[in-house]
């Protein structure tokens, strides 16, 4: 199976990046199944219902989200009825929206999708180690789900390669999201699941971390700053991670970083079946 991953989507810039580039993806690389963080994909700060469909009409099966899901009220009341929009597995029980589940490919093949969020630095929530063994306790990779995906959202690069190396043979990919910049570690671990620590975000990275730079900066160099943060408006690059698994034990077999258009230097998938999908890439 062929899964692709795409980072935080920073605003108007990052939704343009995914709405340029996720189609011609899909083509080329015969993506089975394609995940999108979206939890700053509505002006920075979370995400609306016409957003997700927008995204959704893009050619995104899921969405995660992350400490930014409520930051859009209309959000709670929407999250329920929308079974592929994902906010963290181990908020507290009675929180609307799910954190995981199983959705199927028109090839029926079956993917699961889980969404923790990490604890140091961040919101004091339920452990996401424990939240996500008792998701996987229902499903077996290989067996009953044919992928298993984790998005980790959170700060600590040390907290999210723990979080890899625990569930390591467990899932065919564990990513890393929030930081909004791309990490060079991409890799498949010793048990077979595919890693990286951050995917980076799809935005304008003339930037800090998506927002307009000059304000950004005054809010490290002043004490008091007024104006409110903003996304930037460049060309985005879209970032994400292909994932290529084998259909017997559902683990990974490629692992490679995309990268398309704005500032960062390009990178497409150079694995022989991408290649066979995608001839024109080469």
């Amino acid at each position: 199976m062929r899964i692709l991953f795409c980072g935080d989507i920073v605003g108007r810039s990052g939704r343009q990046a995914l709405q340029d580039h996720l189609g011609l993806l899909r083509r080329r690389l015969a993506l089975d199944f394609v995940i999108v963080n979206g939890e700053n994909a509505a002006h920075g700060f979370g995400i609306t219902e016409a957003i997700c469909k927008e995204i959704y009409g893009f050619g995104a099966d899921v969405i995660t989200t992350g400490n930014h899901a409520w930051d859009q009220r209309e959000i709670v009341s929407y999250i329920d009825g929308d079974s592929r929009l994902l906010r963290p597995l181990n908020y507290q029980a009675g929180t609307p929206g799910q954190g995981a589940g199983v959705y199927t490919t028109p090839q029926g093949k079956r993917v699961l999708v889980a969404n923790v969020m990490c604890r140091l630095f961040m919101e004091l929530l339920d452990d996401p180690f424990a939240a996500a063994e008792a998701i996987l306790a229902q499903h077996s990779l290989g067996r009953t789900v044919d992928a298993v995906v984790i998005d980790v959202h959170g700060e600590a690069t040390s907290e999210k390669m723990a979080f890899g190396h625990s569930f390591d043979g467990r899932a065919s990919l564990v990513v890393g999201t929030h930081t909004h910049v791309p990490t060079a570690d991409e890799q498949i671990l010793p048990g077979g699941t595919a890693y990286q620590t951050d995917a980076g975000m799809c935005g304008d990275y003339d930037s800090v971390i998506g927002m307009r730079k000059h304000t950004a900066i005054a809010r490290f160099r002043k004490k008091i700053v007024n104006e409110r943060l903003h996304p930037a408006d460049g060309e985005a690059t879209l970032c994400a991670l292909f994932v290529e698994t084998d259909d017997r034990t559902g683990l990974a077999t490629h692992v490679e970083p995309v990268r398309i258009g704005g500032r960062l230097r390009p990178h497409m998938p150079r694995c022989a079946s991408a290649l066979t999908a995608a001839p024109e890439m080469a």
